[in-house]
């Protein structure tokens, strides 16, 4: 007589030799909210439209152009890098060459004949991808800002070329002998300069725009605009901006009360403005509340000039070069406006920006170093 075989009873979980029940344990996030790589720098792009808008209103449509270029030289080294490393090409779209591309033409001067061309601005946007993003493994593993090292190439290779400004809204050469007179000059170069034929653009200029400089700093406004769409969106982080422009502000603030003489000069702009009255250099012996006054005024003529509030907006907050957590983006942001502020002041260039987003980036692994917190159960010093 046969005994019919009874089934075993399935157990609920396999048992393992670490335990009964095991965990997977994968990298964060944990959550799905709903964003791509793809959605996040298309809204990134988005935001540089205002920039644009003002680069084509005061440029002209070569201001467009050059940004088509930059972003043609980008996607070449994109598709050149991924087809070395035996990848598929599915990155060309994420937008990420896009957002380098329109970030390294607003860095750049207009195109010009004598100054930038635009083969210049094909060859940055490639050695930006190629050098900066390619060869270290691609998106999310550069260590440096990709357009700011684009710049960097180009600034070596053509430093004249890169020096080269127009008359926004003309197209004039800006420092043309044959030209009888110009109104609108590089704000920083006056600055730096102190030109006296040079007549300094006013802080409303400065903010609505029509000044010279590169192409997307042309104007404060747009810069804020587009800044304020990232941040309310919370496609970029409001500590990095603010603190930039507090970096910036402060050593203004505090260089200039502590040491007007030195700076003299280099306020220029801001001393013409405050003393309408004919007190064109600062006078030692000043009341507090005069130098606390024309300090305000330079420092924030400061914050209006140049690339500062694109850069604040748009560089410094870049997802892969700056620290992840708050405070080491507060030192990361705090650390460049700093930078800038001291390069503009003391250096032998009128802008620091470029250098200044340069430096934090290498410091980035160290700020994240001291600034992670300790997660918990992890190892406390006694």
């Amino acid at each position: 007589m046969s005994e019919t075989p009874v089934p075993a009873k399935p157990t609920a979980l396999p048992i393992r030799a670490d335990g009964p029940r095991g965990f997977l344990v994968s990298s964060p996030p944990h959550v799905a909210a709903g964003d791509t790589t793809q959605r996040i720098m298309f809204d990134v792009a988005l935001a540089m439209l205002p920039l644009l808008a003002a680069a084509i209103l005061y440029f002209g449509i070569g201001a467009l152009v050059l940004v088509v270029v930059t972003t043609a030289g980008c996607l070449a080294a994109e598709a050149a890098g991924n087809w070395l490393r035996g990848r598929s090409q599915a990155s060309l779209v994420d937008g990420s060459a896009l957002v380098t591309g329109m970030i390294l033409a607003f860095s750049l001067p207009p195109v010009r004949e004598g100054g930038l061309n635009y083969y210049m601005g094909f060859l940055g946007g490639a050695v930006a991808i190629g050098l900066a993003k390619s060869a270290f493994g691609g998106l999310g593993n550069n260590l440096f800002n990709p357009a700011m090292v684009g710049r960097a190439f180009l600034m070596i290779c053509f430093p004249a070329a890169l020096g080269v400004w127009t008359e926004p809204g003309t197209g004039r050469l800006i420092g043309d002998p044959n030209i009888d007179a110009i109104t609108m000059a590089t704000p920083l170069q006056i600055v730096k300069q102190s030109k006296p034929e040079y007549v300094p653009p006013s802080t409303g200029d400065l903010f609505v725009g029509k000044v010279g400089g590169c192409i997307g700093e042309t104007s404060a406004l747009a810069a804020l605009l587009g800044g304020l769409y990232l941040v309310l969106r919370r496609r970029a982080d409001w500590r990095q901006p603010v603190f930039v422009l507090l970096g910036v502000l402060a050593v203004t603030l505090g260089v200039y009360v502590v040491w007007p003489g030195e700076v003299d000069a280099k306020l220029l702009p801001a001393l013409a403005e405050a003393n309408a009255a004919g007190e064109l250099a600062f006078r030692s012996g000043l009341g507090l509340a005069d130098t606390l006054r024309i300090a305000w005024t330079g420092a924030g003529y400061q914050l209006l000039s140049g690339a500062l509030l694109f850069g604040a907006f748009f560089i410094a907050t870049d997802y892969v070069g700056a620290p992840v957590n708050p405070l080491g983006r507060i030192l990361f942001g705090l650390g460049v406006g700093v930078l800038i502020a001291v390069i503009r002041l003391f250096g032998a260039y009128p802008e620091g920006l470029m250098f200044a987003i340069l430096i934090m980036n290498a410091l980035t692994p160290l700020i994240e170093r001291v600034t992670t917190p300790t997660p918990f159960g992890g190892h406390v010093k006694a």
